[in-house]
């Protein structure tokens, strides 16, 4: 087996479970966390607005993905205690932070879409 060339200092932290963007990357991997962010991009949201923003999202899902991103400090849950009671959901400043990157990438993937869909037809007409 030959030798592998030797790994960069950024391939290293980036293969190193305690990497920033490892965690990041775990986090945003999932279609829901960005497409939930992006809808509180648009200001605060109760939660059936946020499930009426992200179309194919379960209320699981959704709990689930709000849940992560208050956790990781990027959402505020606030519960008001009226009746009948609700809960808003709001980006923090961190989150906030993010909205600027996930728009390049959303830029990148529109600038892009030609080449990706003629991979991905590539790849199904050549695989059947």
């Amino acid at each position: 087996m030959e030798n592998a060339e030797p790994h960069t200092s950024e391939e290293c932290r980036i293969l190193d479970d305690g990497c920033a963007l490892r965690r990041f990357l775990d986090l945003f991997c999932n279609r829901w966390t960005s497409l939930a962010v992006n809808a509180l991009a648009r200001g605060t949201q109760r939660f059936g607005e946020l499930q009426r923003l992200i179309p194919g999202i379960s209320k699981k899902m959704l709990s689930e993905t709000l849940r992560n991103l208050e956790e990781a400090g990027l959402v505020k849950r606030v519960a008001f205690a009226e009746v009948p009671p609700h809960v808003e959901y709001s980006l923090t400043d961190l989150g906030r932070q993010f909205v600027p990157p996930l728009d390049v990438l959303s830029t990148w993937a529109e600038e892009h879409e030609d080449a990706l869909n003629a991979v991905r037809e590539h790849k199904l007409t050549c695989c059947k």
